[in-house]
């Protein structure tokens, strides 16, 4: 089910699920989503739950509304855009549910190998969602902190600087960027700043001069 993050400052707020034909998002009490804040609109605007996916609206809010930057009216989300609404933050991700990563890392159009390779693929994902798994720090003076992620969304760093999340699936674990000016880095390369990446078990995240590794327990 599709779903939102919403966050300000690198703080995650609220984590909603999109299954209604139309979400409202405003200051006022009656709208699906409130963000009571000065900088967001009455009826600031609407998420589109259709067949093709989602859309957002503007509802001529005062501030606007933004996606990956860009001022819009109405726009088609793919998973991982980020809607800007004054300072607030919303992540939107699609999560099927049944394996959103296997279809973009598996199905090769004409390699035999590739349901084997799926099936894998989700038999793992069904193996890791059953195990903890904490990021420990590995430079700096806070070198061997461990924070278990416990909660479906946890965030990482310092506001204002680099932040990125660490969001639980069914498939396991996902890295997304959330505030910096540059997106973290997994094992060394840099990660899409609008796209989640799935971790794996040792998988080394570096954020602004902070080193973390991803570890099952």
């Amino acid at each position: 089910m599709p779903k939102l993050i919403v966050s300000i400052d690198g703080v995650v707020l609220k984590e909603v699920s999109l299954n209604k034909a139309h979400t409202t998002i405003g200051r006022r009490p009656y709208n699906d989503i409130v963000i009571d804040h000065l900088v967001v609109s009455g009826e600031h605007g609407v998420f589109h739950l259709q067949d093709g996916g989602v859309e957002v609206e503007d509802l001529n809010s005062t501030n606007g509304t933004y996606v990956n930057g860009k001022i819009i009216q109405r726009q088609q989300l793919r998973s991982g855009d980020i809607v800007e609404m004054g300072k607030y933050r919303i992540r939107f991700l699609d999560d099927p549910g049944e394996g959103e990563f296997e279809k973009t890392m598996f199905v090769q159009p004409g390699a035999g190998a590739a349901p084997q390779r799926a099936d894998a693929q989700a038999m793992a994902a069904a193996v890791a969602t059953t195990r903890n798994a904490v990021v420990r720090v590995v430079s700096g003076a806070a070198s061997g902190r461990e924070m278990a992620l416990v909660k479906v969304v946890t965030t990482i760093g310092k506001p204002g600087v680099a932040v990125a999340s660490i969001t639980k699936r069914h498939q396991g674990f996902v890295l997304a960027h959330v505030e910096g000016a540059h997106p973290p880095t997994l094992n060394g390369k840099g990660i899409d700043p609008f796209a989640s990446v799935p971790l794996s078990d040792g998988d080394h995240i570096a954020l602004a001069d902070t080193q973390l590794q991803f570890l099952y327990t």
